[in-house]
């Protein structure tokens, strides 16, 4: 009778320890999951547009450019005699920032997204469908423009399409996609950037533009990013 007494307890107490091994209470699996995961550094994001109207954009003052206005939650650009757009009138970051945005080309056969953004001390521009309607790519670097450089692609768009753009502005890297399509990344070291020249310089420090072309905007996006050691 000792005997057996004595083995119960045992017995279950190595059952309760084999079954906590086997299902953790959620306050250790939570601790546990917390020690490995790896660290949050969110971006500090704003939203540059908010459909109501054009707020801190400003129509550019491109000679014959077409009017800038919002309709139906959208910033619209008219087709212009060349240059039609908008900027920012407020301080922007020169380094270590995304900008994002929609596009929708509506009328014309040039492009429809120029996006002008802040490089350290310089400015790009990245061309959406340039050149007419198919080229992409970055102006300008080491004087030569989107067109003819190392970022120069070809990819046919269609009408009344959104297209997802996003810039990434890193010390010493930009990069920027096309929907889910990395379409640029450059190693700026050692490189001399600067916009073409001529109007698009009123783009400066931020701004969207097009030529000859009609265009639709949404979801205009500015975020900080967290400075990471060692990036490139």
């Amino acid at each position: 009778m000792q005997k057996s007494t004595f083995v119960k307890p045992l017995l279950c107490l190595a059952l309760s320890v084999s079954a906590a091994s086997l299902w953790p209470c959620p306050a250790r699996a939570q601790e546990k999951a917390a020690t490995h995961e790896a660290p949050s550094y969110p971006a500090s994001e704003q939203i540059l547009f908010d459909g109501k109207a054009l707020g801190n954009w400003k129509r550019t003052d491109f000679g014959g450019g077409g009017e800038a206005y919002v309709e139906n939650g959208v910033l619209m650009v008219d087709a212009g005699e060349e240059l039609s757009g908008v900027h920012w009138t407020k301080s922007v970051p020169s380094v270590n920032y995304e900008f994002e945005l929609e596009a929708q080309r509506r009328s014309g056969l040039d492009f429809f997204c120029g996006i002008t953004f802040p490089v350290g001390e310089n400015h790009l521009s990245l061309i959406l469908g340039g050149w007419g309607g198919a080229t992409v790519g970055i102006s300008s670097i080491n004087g030569r423009d989107a067109s003819m450089n190392e970022t120069t692609l070809t990819r046919t768009f269609s009408d009344f399409r959104w297209y997802k753009i996003r810039v990434r502005v890193e010390p010493t890297r930009v990069q920027a996609w096309l929907d889910d399509e990395r379409i640029a990344d450059v190693n700026t070291q050692g490189k001399t950037l600067g916009l073409r020249a001529g109007e698009i310089e009123l783009s400066r420090p931020l701004g969207v533009a097009t030529f000859r072309t009609g265009a639709a905007f949404r979801g205009l996006v500015l975020r900080e990013l967290p400075v990471r050691k060692g990036s490139q």
